[in-house]
């Protein structure tokens, strides 16, 4: 008899958890079907690549976006650390003698210091995330204006600039690095210690912290590797647009974090995929693309981006709820 109850009950979890990841799918297929139908070069190969090349951005930045969540955080400064390393690497990229390794450890380098920033506020003294998050926000935009005084940087190393704008057969190469950085960050949540404190972080902070757990070192890493991941997304994204841009990436955090939160991940923590983050930012992606095709006012799109970003919330707020 305990045997059954037992199966039943994780056959209807099983259920939950294939709802949960389905429904996300259906709404991407309905809004692929409807455009594919109201547009002529919705379901065209370059189209759809170029949905995968502008959503990697979100995507690579929303990877970290989605730890720090897990862990009930809030990373409000991702775009700013792409506008930094943007000019940063643009400054490297012009001098340099074209060494594409010694940009990315450089740019790793600046993204880590401010991800060390971030989590040692938010973990060590406990002050809210979001504060010290906007507030390296603002430092961190401040930083790139001052470096350039606004003015953009041009005559980039082709070497840097083929990161952005290269293709490894027909596949852009900003894509091939979102999918190793996505297959990377998999295997920490799904096979190491540091991926399972993560979510026992997220879970219950009090007991993770009984059990032996270093809480607040975990966190304070957690911001590194967010901070690490938004650089890399500000040299690939340099690449792309072929200049130096203090502004790069403004707004970037936003879609990242509404991309996570669209795939599943809960901002009351413990919940979070990669599988998610990629769905979310799909979602995004084509709601971008089918909105630019339809000939939609860029006024326009501010309010459905907007939108978006609220359905988001209720849609997290509705999970926890059928939860409780």
């Amino acid at each position: 008899m305990e045997k059954t109850e037992k199966s039943s009950k994780s056959g209807i979890s099983f259920l939950k958890k294939l709802n949960q990841k389905a429904g996300i799918i259906v709404i991407l297929l309905i809004m692929c079907i409807i455009l594919s139908i109201v547009t002529n070069n919705f379901l065209t190969s370059r189209n759809l690549i170029n949905i995968l090349r502008q959503i990697s951005f979100y995507c690579i930045i929303g990877l970290g976006s989605m730890m720090v969540i897990v862990t009930c955080g809030i990373d409000m400064s991702p775009g700013s650390i792409v506008g930094v390393i943007s000019v940063v690497t643009a400054l490297n990229g012009v001098t340099g003698k074209g060494n594409v390794f010694l940009w990315f450890v450089l740019a790793i380098v600046v993204g880590a210091i401010f991800g060390a920033a971030n989590g040692i506020l938010v973990a060590y003294p406990g002050l809210p995330a979001f504060i010290v998050t906007l507030g390296t926000q603002i430092i961190g935009r401040g930083i790139a204006l001052l470096i350039t005084d606004g003015h953009p940087i041009t005559g980039l190393n082709e070497n840097l600039v083929f990161l952005g704008a290269g293709k490894v057969g027909p596949i852009p190469m900003p894509v091939i690095i979102m999918a190793i950085l996505c297959l990377i960050t998999w295997y920490i949540l799904r096979y190491t210690s540091f991926g399972r404190y993560i979510y026992a972080i997220g879970s219950n902070e009090q007991a993770a912290k009984i059990s032996g757990i270093n809480t607040k070192l975990v966190k304070m890493f957690v911001y590194v590797y967010a901070g690490i991941l938004a650089s890399i997304a500000g040299m690939v994204l340099t690449g792309r647009v072929a200049s130096g841009q203090p502004a790069l990436g403004e707004g970037y955090e936003v879609y990242s974090i509404a991309g996570a939160v669209i795939g599943g991940a809960a901002l009351s923590g413990g919940v979070g995929t990669v599988y998610g983050v990629v769905v979310g930012s799909l979602v995004i992606g084509v709601l971008n693309n089918g909105m630019d095709l339809l000939g939609v006012s860029s006024y326009w799109q501010k309010i459905a981006q907007g939108s978006i970003i609220i359905l988001a919330v209720l849609f997290d707020y509705l999970r926890k709820r059928n939860k409780q």
